[in-house]
């Protein structure tokens, strides 16, 4: 094969892998679709444990409403986004990653106050990402049901924010 030939080959192959990744589920929906129903899940199950967890160790009454709000919350966000990728047959994912988990640990070594600070600025942080992958997924979306459903979501995760930053500025 000459050179000619051999590039003609590649630059087929990548137009083809590039072709199939924008085409992942066959309905024209690209991999960012996939990318943020991924990762809108996984966050989404990281807020319920840590809401878990700041339900049952919080000192601070307001800090430890706010955690079972987010399970609440959460949860509910979490069963629709289960039921909107099952129908449009998009994979969420299967459990915390490695940084939500080390996250949850670290929250979870304080005690009283500390423990306050450490899950409220944890609660800040999750959000301010929540928020962003949020507005990107409504703003860029391809597939109108996810956008739709990420644009109906994200005022619940703003007030979130807020509320975390109200409660985070607080406990310092």
């Amino acid at each position: 094969m000459n050179r000619f030939s051999f590039c003609f080959v590649a630059l087929v192959a990548v137009a083809c892998s590039v072709g199939r990744v924008a085409l992942v589920d066959g309905q024209g929906t690209g991999t960012s679709d996939q990318a943020f129903v991924s990762n809108a899940s996984e966050a989404g199950m990281a807020e319920v444990e840590l809401g878990k967890l700041g339900a049952a160790s919080a000192a601070n009454a307001n800090v430890k409403k706010f955690a079972e709000r987010m399970v609440t919350d959460h949860q509910k966000a979490n069963e629709e986004l289960m039921a909107l990728a099952r129908r449009k047959g998009f994979t969420v994912a299967g459990g915390l990653a490695r940084e939500h988990q080390e996250a949850a640990a670290n929250v979870k070594k304080a005690q009283g106050e500390q423990f306050d600070r450490d899950f409220m600025n944890q609660m800040v942080k999750d959000h301010e990402a929540a928020v962003e992958l949020f507005s990107s997924e409504a703003q860029s979306g391809q597939d109108a049901d996810l956008k739709a459903w990420a644009a109906k979501t994200l005022p619940t995760l703003r007030e979130h924010l807020q509320t975390a930053k109200s409660l985070a500025g607080a406990r310092r």
